[in-house]
């Protein structure tokens, strides 16, 4: 989500004006405006300043990339599960040759 996005969204959720979130943030509706039309990138700070004086909090969440840093590590590693999947059956045989789980023998 982008930042003017999430400005948006927050001042909507809260039920305010552009002017009266300005004025809770300590900044100008003006450039609060700029921000939400995405005329303006807030830094990080005040981001964080507007969200809060919306009354939510700003949340990042990393998630690992699949592969890590290196793109060509994934391909690598869609090859070596492809090869591993090679080296089972693709169909099993009609008839188990274990006993069933939680069966009585």
């Amino acid at each position: 989500m982008t930042a003017d996005r999430t400005i948006r969204t927050a001042r909507r959720r809260a039920g305010l004006s552009l002017r009266e979130l300005a004025a809770r943030a300590g900044t100008s509706h003006s450039t609060l405006s700029a921000y939400e039309a995405g005329v303006k990138v807030p830094t990080v700070e005040t981001l964080t300043r507007i969200i809060r004086a919306a009354g939510f909090g700003l949340d990042l969440e990393l998630s690992p990339r699949a592969g890590g840093p290196d793109l060509g590590d994934r391909g690598r590693e869609l090859v070596e599960v492809l090869e591993l999947a090679a080296q089972f059956p693709a169909r099993h045989d009609p008839h188990l040759r274990f006993p069933k789980f939680g069966a009585v023998p």
